[in-house]
């Protein structure tokens, strides 16, 4: 039995011109006896706008560093996404924890449609037609990390063909 994950296809990101996109920094503040000490995280998406991405999580003690963690994180998990076009090639619905994540291809000039999370990772693969909806929490980790699950689990036409033993 194949698994959903079977086309995934780790890019390295030596060569490829790609643009990053800051999702959240969180601040996080303890409690010491001299007052609150601050740290701070940050989730970044990265992408060529031709079929790669990748997201990454930093914490540093300041913003730029927590970023630029970030960043290098995301670099290390690039992957490439099959699109038709400006879109993807059919309706799919990405889960991770409490969340989901449901993607439809849509015609030319719809634009995206989606919340902000969403948005970042898609525009930063290259999708600039589709139609989303979010389910359940909408925590942005989370959201992220199941708008990447429905990506993976994208196949082209001659890819279903191949699994099935079926000729085009």
């Amino acid at each position: 039995m194949k698994d959903k994950y079977d086309n995934l296809e780790f890019v390295d990101a030596a060569g490829i011109d790609l643009t990053d996109n800051v999702v959240k920094i969180n601040r996080c503040a303890t409690v010491v006896k001299g007052g609150r000490r601050f740290s701070f995280s940050a989730l970044v998406v990265v992408g060529d706008g031709r079929g790669i991405c990748g997201y990454g999580f930093g914490k540093a003690k300041e913003v730029p560093t927590s970023v630029e963690k970030a960043v290098k994180d995301s670099k290390k998990r690039l992957i490439r996404v099959p699109l038709v076009g400006a879109t993807i090639p059919h309706q799919v619905v990405g889960r991770y924890c409490a969340t989901r994540v449901f993607m439809k291809p849509a015609s030319a000039g719809t634009g995206v449609t989606a919340g902000p999370a969403v948005r970042a990772l898609l525009e930063a693969v290259g999708v600039h037609d589709i139609l989303t909806k979010t389910y359940g929490s909408t925590n942005k980790i989370n959201v992220v990390r199941a708008t990447l699950d429905g990506l993976l689990q994208l196949r082209r036409k001659e890819q279903v063909a191949e699994m099935r033993g079926v000729t085009l």
